[in-house]
């Protein structure tokens, strides 16, 4: 005679609303067609932006001990004025992160239509703030100063450049979003979806004001 032995049952975590990593509920249809009805899966989304951050601050702190070495060893350093734009950016992108918490709020509230309006101000943010970036390349080129001429331009250049690529990538997300909830509701993959990019993005947020402050020390 077979026997079957059950083990205790496992009850999953709760899902948290704060944009941490753990399990999302899926309601019907969400789970494609795997098994139907309510579920538990876990947040993989979350998950995937949390492990790609990591390298994110190693590239950026590796890239922080460089330039303190490069102009701790010679004594070519020479500091040069930061375009004025880039207060303006850095107000930009900051209020980009207050929208994409008014998206997150709204989702919260099952206000698709509002959802749909701050993501997209969050994007067009984002894009603006690149702009500005580019602007702000354009007005030290025309004080003559470009990629090669002082290790402080270079860095400039490359840590400025290196951002802006990184929040490509978080806008790129933010617009297949925003494409996608404009045909429909929003399903539980969608708002886990949108939660971790708000992460990424607000990190992306809190990197820029690093690197600032870390050049106008640097800079002065």
């Amino acid at each position: 005679m077979s026997s079957t032995l059950v083990g205790p049952e496992i009850e999953a975590p709760p899902e948290t609303d704060g944009g941490g990593s753990g399990f999302i509920d899926l309601e019907p249809g969400d789970d494609g067609g795997r098994g139907g009805g309510k579920g538990r899966q876990y947040d993989l989304y979350m998950t995937g932006v949390w492990v790609f951050m990591i390298p994110v601050v190693m590239f950026f702190v590796g890239l922080t001990s460089a330039m303190i070495v490069r102009k701790g060893i010679s004594d070519d350093w020479i500091s040069t004025r930061l375009p004025g734009i880039l207060g303006l950016n850095t107000a930009v992108l900051l209020a980009s992160s207050v929208t994409f918490e008014m998206a997150r709020r709204a989702m919260k509230e099952a206000a698709d239509n509002r959802v749909r309006g701050w993501v997209g101000i969050t994007a067009a943010l984002g894009t603006l703030f690149l702009a500005g970036q580019l602007l702000a390349w354009k007005q030290l080129a025309a004080q003559g100063v470009f990629v090669g001429t002082n290790p402080s331009s270079s860095f400039f250049y490359i840590l400025t450049a290196t951002h802006g690529i990184h929040l490509l990538g978080g806008m790129t997300a933010l617009l297949y979003l925003t494409i996608r909830i404009l045909r429909r509701q929003f399903s539980a993959r969608r708002r886990s979806a949108l939660k971790a990019t708000a992460v990424y993005w607000h990190f992306m947020d809190a990197l820029w004001i690093y690197l600032l402050l870390l050049l106008l020390i640097f800079w002065r």
